[in-house]
């Protein structure tokens, strides 16, 4: 089951998106640290109504933010479409316990009949450019890879931004 996450949800969210980033640094991915994503980043996601779990069957086990909001750095993109009416894509974490079972997929599914719901003409997101298995899943969804951008505070190398055209 999706619904959207609460303030009591955020200690089970960043349990597991640690668990997610001690997964991915066990791979040689240095994608998310200790300070990203924080308690602050979900509870602002909570707050503006865009922050989702999924529960299996009462526990949570992923998560995906599904926002309206462009984030500054986005800005210099060169996006396939214009800057009107897009969604963006965060945070996506499935606990690596149960990784591989099609739980991110049942998460980008709700995201995308949401988006198309709410009539957007595109979903936006970044995945890290070391993380070739996100790549891979996003390109397998028919996103586009377009231009790099760049998160200091999260790494020096850079994220690809995909678009996906609803």
């Amino acid at each position: 089951m999706i619904r959207k996450a609460t303030y009591k949800d955020i200690d089970d969210i960043l349990k597991i998106t640690k668990a997610c980033a001690a997964f991915m640094v066990g791979q040689g991915i240095f994608q998310w640290n200790a300070h990203y994503p924080d308690f602050s980043t979900f509870k602002n996601d909570v707050s503006r109504n865009e922050l989702y779990v999924i529960e299996n069957p009462s526990k949570i086990i992923g998560c995906v933010v599904v926002s309206t909001y462009m984030d500054k750095e986005y800005l210099p993109v060169t996006w396939l479409t214009p800057n009107k009416n897009n969604i963006y894509i965060h945070r996506l974490a499935v606990h690596p316990e149960h990784q591989g079972k099609g739980y991110a997929k049942k998460l980008m599914d709700f995201a995308e009949t949401l988006a198309r719901q709410n009539q957007a003409n595109s979903i936006r997101l970044d995945t890290f450019s070391q993380n070739k298995r996100n790549q891979k899943f996003y390109e397998l969804r028919n996103y586009k890879q377009l231009e790099d951008i760049y998160f200091p505070n999260q790494s020096e190398h850079p994220f690809h931004c995909y678009e996906l055209i609803l």
